[in-house]
Formats: C-alpha cells, sequence, structure tokens
C-alpha cells in the first residue's frame, strides 16, 4: 500500500522541501490547508519555521489544531517537525511573552540559554549527533554518529513523561526528537539532513505503510 501522506499548509513551513523529501520515501504527498484532507490522511506532517506565536496563529486560523488532536486521539500517525514539534507542548515562551501550544506533550518550549553558555552560539545551526532511546523507532538503523540539520533559538526539555526520546546537546541538553503515542516529532530538519534524514522519513512512512 502506497503511504498517502499530507504536509498542512498554514502559512509556515518548509513546505516543498518536505513535500520533495517525504515523496522520496516512494509516499504520495499533497501540501493542503484542507482540513478533510488532513483529517483523513495516512499520515499528516505539521511542519514549522520562524515564531512559536507565529505558527500557533496560522494552526488556528486554519483550525489545525483540533484535527491534530483528534488524529493523535485516534491513534493516526502524525509528525511535527521543527516549530511544529515544538507547537505541540502547552507553551512557549519568546521575548517574555507566553503562548498556549497545541498541549499534546507536556512542558513548555523556552530559549536556549547564552548567557549562561556565553562559548555557545544561539541560535543552534548545523549538524549535531543525537541520543536515542534504544527502542526508539524513528532511529531504526540509524548509526548514533549519524548527524542531523538543527536551526532553532528555543527547544523543550530533554524529558517527555511517557514518551520515547532522543536528545541533543548544545550548551546544555535538550529535545531532538519525540515520540508518545500517534505523535512524532523532530526539532531538527530530517528534510535537510540528507541521507540521515531520508532514513528517518522512511522509517516513519514504513510504519504507516
Amino acid at each position: 500500500m502506497t503511504a498517502e501522506i499530507v504536509v498542512a499548509d498554514y502559512g509556515s513551513g518548509n513546505l516543498r522541501s518536505v513535500e520533495r523529501a517525504v515523496a522520496r520515501t516512494g509516499a504520495k504527498v499533497t501540501v493542503t490547508a484542507d482540513l478533510a484532507a488532513a483529517r483523513n490522511a495516512d499520515g499528516l506532517v505539521v511542519p514549522g519555521v520562524g515564531a512559536f506565536a507565529a505558527c500557533m496563529a496560522g494552526i488556528e486560523e486554519i483550525g489545525l489544531g483540533p484535527v491534530v488532536a483528534e488524529r493523535v486521539a485516534a491513534g493516526a500517525p502524525v509528525l511535527g517537525i521543527c516549530v511544529g514539534m515544538q507547537v505541540m507542548f502547552e507553551t512557549g515562551e519568546e521575548h517574555g511573552v507566553i503562548t498556549k501550544g497545541l498541549g499534546l506533550l507536556p512542558g513548555a518550549v523556552t530559549r536556549l540559554d547564552a548567557e549562561l553558555l556565553p562559548s555557545v552560539r544561539v541560535p543552534h545551526m548545523g549538524w549535531n549527533t543525537v541520543e536515542a532511546d534504544p527502542d526508539f523507532a524513528l532511529f531504526e538503523g540509524i548509526g548514533t554518529d549519524a548527524r542531523f540539520y538543527f536551526v532553532h533559538s528555543y527547544a523543550a526539555p530533554a524529558e517527555v513523561a511517557g514518551a520515547q526520546i532522543a536528545t541533543t546537546v548544545h550548551g546544555g541538553r535538550f529535545l531532538a526528537a519525540v515520540r508518545k503515542g500517534a505523535l512524532s516529532a523532530t526539532q531538527f530538519h530530517p528534510e535537510k539532513s540528507g541521507d540521515t534524514g531520508a532514513a528517518l522519513l522512511a522509517n516513519w512512512v514504513g510504519e504507516i505503510s
């Protein structure tokens, strides 16, 4: 069976690069803001770049949040990428302003602390390794020395209750990827992570097909 994947278009994200990367797994990919398509797809990708608040505004504008929550509750796969991962948490704090997220994962997204770590550059931009739980299926066949591409100034905490996780160190340790039930998400950009990112996307789509 060829998996039918929707990449949600809510006005934010590397839509075409995500579309191409997922399509290379053999899936049929549609980029759309149509909620019925998002609800009924075999898999839903929620991308995101930029500010947490702006991404949440776009999600709310098209009414995507309840659809994501419905899918997760029903066991239908969802993959969040970068800010698309961050908005799955309860809140995001930027410039002293706290914005409510979708609340599908516990915790808050906060700024990487450059003041306490003056030798560490923020944003965290470039390639980095991750340390994944041994049973985390997204990372099956991916070596511990594999690198993924990150671009972000904010991050979620390195612990998520009841979830499989992968973490990264840039100054402190923070969440690089998470899976809780039907919801998977990555802080890094698999669509920009070469063969390593392609392997991760293939693992996600392979579970759906």
